[in-house]
């Protein structure tokens, strides 16, 4: 009796085996994915390796951001975007994904997303050279137009062309535009990053030494601008930028750190030191630079009397969401010094 329980209980084991899903599988190597978005379609580019593990990583020109939080589940998969609070969500066919990127802070957000195996061009597969040359440095003006509301902010384009691929960036005095990568289409110039949290396409024709063109940013963002040929482009100088109110002496602040403890300017460990002030906020791609750079000089120079603190402005103003965020943060990148929460963005 109990052998043939046994033998019964091996058989359902074995179906049980055999009709379960399997874990779908991916090709190694480059993908060309798209994400839809204003009517526009972003192309950007990853890798996958699964020498050890998976890992997917996404490829902006030289840049390349690892993601290693994936889980499959059935046919499909989930793909965390590094420290972002937003992810892919795709079906999953050898060669091809299909699904969604959303970010979760923001549930309105939700675009859809497909992907190919083997694709390494951006916009378009033609590699010969064009007859327009859009490289150079650029004095640039983005406009933006809201109902009777006119943005205009002022920066540096600087594009490198090769054939017809184009690589590049917008400087500007609050950061830049990250490492835009592109193609020259029928004279068109096309570019396109995706950090996983920031998806960008910018266009421009150009006329002369003239470039002029639209910028799209995520959901709803629309700009247009101007880009004149300038060798000797720059920016105001950062230093206008920041400043203290007339009639303050110094900065004075108190927040709540990441364990709801109130940090104050007058707390003991400021003491007789030099204070770096952080602003901050975990989306943000420039803020990542920074606190990379940070972190390893932090470690170097802690000893000779300096302090650094971050202050974190997240997308909730919710002090469990916001801490998480910037706790995920602190253990990928290795950072030491402390954060607080502000507000949210």
């Amino acid at each position: 009796m109990m052998r043939s329980f046994s033998g019964i209980s091996i058989f359902i084991w074995l179906v049980l085996v055999a009709c379960s899903p399997k874990k779908p599988q991916l090709e190694n190597g480059i993908w060309r994915g798209v994400i839809e978005m204003q009517e526009q379609s972003l192309p950007f580019n990853f890798e996958i390796d699964q020498t050890n593990g998976v890992i997917i990583s996404l490829v902006n020109g030289t840049e390349k951001i690892p993601l290693d939080e994936i889980e499959f589940f059935g046919d499909s998969i989930r793909i965390v975007m590094h420290i972002f609070d937003s992810e892919i969500r795709a079906r999953v066919n050898s060669d091809t994904l299909n699904g969604y990127f959303v970010k979760n802070y923001a549930p309105e957000f939700k675009y859809p997303f497909s992907a190919g195996a083997g694709e390494s061009f951006r916009f378009v597969k033609d590699e010969t050279q064009s007859s327009v040359d859009f490289s150079g440095t650029y004095g640039v003006e983005f406009l933006h137009e809201e109902d009777t509301i006119s943005e205009i902010s002022i920066a540096v384009g600087i594009f490198k062309q090769n054939g017809n691929t184009v690589t590049g960036t917008f400087l500007m005095n609050n950061g830049d535009y990250r490492f835009l990568q592109g193609n020259v289409v029928d004279s068109e110039l096309w570019l396109s990053t995706f950090d996983g949290n920031h998806s960008f396409i910018f266009r421009a024709n150009k006329y002369g030494d003239t470039l002029r063109g639209d910028f799209w940013s995520g959901a709803a963002w629309h700009e247009t601008w101007t880009g004149i040929k300038d060798d000797n482009a720059t920016l105001p100088k950062n230093e206008s930028l920041t400043y203290l109110r007339e009639g303050f002496e110094k900065i004075e602040f108190s927040f709540p750190d990441l364990e709801g403890i109130p940090v104050t300017d007058e707390d003991d460990r400021f003491k007789n030191k030099v204070v770096i002030l952080q602003i901050f906020g975990t989306w943000c791609p420039n803020c990542m630079d920074e606190t990379k750079f940070l972190a390893n000089w932090y470690k170097e120079n802690q000893k000779r009397g300096v302090e650094i603190l971050g202050l974190a402005y997240e997308r909730k103003d919710d002090f469990d969401y916001a801490s998480g965020r910037v706790r995920k943060m602190k253990q990928r990148l290795g950072v030491d010094y402390d954060f607080c929460h502000c507000r949210h963005v």
